[in-house]
């Protein structure tokens, strides 16, 4: 998985975490903005008529009436407005609610219809008279009004209270649900980096059994491989045998040979160039595989690996027929593809027979090409 790919991984979980946090911010934020004007809406005292108490309107006719009647009450007139503000307050104070749940109500009621009688036939008030018939009504009024105070006031603070738990709740829900997206975003991060590490270990093994442990080159699989990626260009196989490497180990040992493996491996890289690709085919058996337009240059390619193994003068003890390592060398001119390789591969194995049958350090570029010593 590319870098770019795996940022728009990352960002695009962060960026859908983040969203379900700020969705869950707004509708608190909704809820908060909303609840107090449902509060004023329902159990405000003023700017609409059902919010203002009945008996509160009720209890402020009498009075009126009362003030009147103290002040004018030997006038007709002021008869007249102080039965109409009692007749207001009367069918104000006069319903359901009030009668029911109220001891003071009924009686009342009763002074205020006898007082209505009276004011009607036009008789004389008296104060001590007036106190009696309007006074306790508006004592029972006040009563009224202050224990209807009260329940407003406890089923707000209920409402208040009840809001306050729904917000908490909402509030703790919604940091559990945001803290929950975090936890499946780091277990699907946690589950994604398993994979990549999974994948890369796969690649890594995979090509680990491309390659010879020893010498750090492909094997016999990877150059079947390169050439089956190679389709149908032209190349060079050059098959690689160090002569006599029995007696080399035998003379010095083991681990003389595996460095001498080693030390030949970056001789041969060095002498073909940094195009060709170079394998193991097992014991002392190497093969290069190099791009190759005609058979002269994979001519040139097999005399300077020759030459550069003389050069370095490798000590070989064990050698029957000289002081130095030597290699033979078959080599085969062809066109990748799955049949060819075969064949070409069986034609590289012929001429590197030839070579060691007549007397090896030498190459031969396949049947029909004439060897070099």
């Amino acid at each position: 998985m590319s870098r770019r790919l795996r940022w728009r991984r990352h960002l695009g979980w962060l960026w859908l975490s983040v969203m379900s946090f700020t969705a869950l911010m707004l509708l608190i934020t909704y809820e908060t903005r909303w609840v107090h004007p449902d509060i004023n809406a329902y159990f405000s005292q003023s700017g609409n008529l059902t919010g203002q108490q009945l008996a509160t309107r009720s209890r402020r006719y009498l009075e009126e009436s009362l003030g009147l009647l103290l002040e004018e009450g030997d006038s007709d007139a002021a008869r007249e407005r102080a039965s109409f503000r009692v007749e207001l307050g009367y069918s104000l104070f006069d319903i359901g609610l009030y009668r029911n749940e109220y001891a003071c109500t009924l009686p009342s009621l009763a002074r205020l219809d006898e007082l209505q009688r009276r004011l009607t036939r036009g008789e004389a008030l008296p104060p001590p008279s007036l106190s009696q018939h309007l006074l306790g009504p508006i004592r029972c009024l006040t009563d009224i009004e202050m224990d209807q105070l009260d329940r407003r006031s406890k089923v707000t603070n209920e409402f208040v209270e009840q809001t306050r738990r729904h917000q908490t709740q909402v509030l703790v829900g919604s940091l559990l649900i945001y803290l929950l997206g975090l936890v499946f975003w780091w277990m699907h991060e946690r589950r994604r980096r398993q994979a990549e590490r999974a994948s890369r270990d796969s690649l890594r093994w995979m090509a680990q059994a491309l390659r010879d442990p020893l010498t750090g080159i492909g094997n016999r699989s990877a150059l079947h491989d390169d050439v089956m990626d190679d389709q149908g260009r032209a190349l060079g196989l050059v098959l690689i045998d160090i002569d006599y490497f029995k007696q080399y180990n035998d003379a010095l040992g083991h681990p003389d040979g595996d460095r001498l493996l080693r030390e030949l491996v970056e001789l041969i890289d060095a002498a073909l160039g940094q195009r060709a690709r170079l394998y193991r085919m097992g014991g002392d058996e190497f093969a290069a595989l190099l791009p190759c337009e005609s058979e002269a240059i994979l001519e040139h390619a097999c005399q300077d690996l020759i030459d550069a193994v003389h050069r370095a003068a490798l000590p070989h003890p064990g050698h029957p027929g000289g002081e130095w390592v030597t290699l033979s060398l078959g080599a085969v001119h062809f066109t990748a593809s799955g049949d060819g390789f075969s064949g070409a591969y069986a034609a590289a194995d012929q001429a590197l027979y030839h070579v060691k049958a007549n007397g090896r350090d030498g190459w031969r570029l396949g049947s029909d090409v004439s060897s070099s010593a």
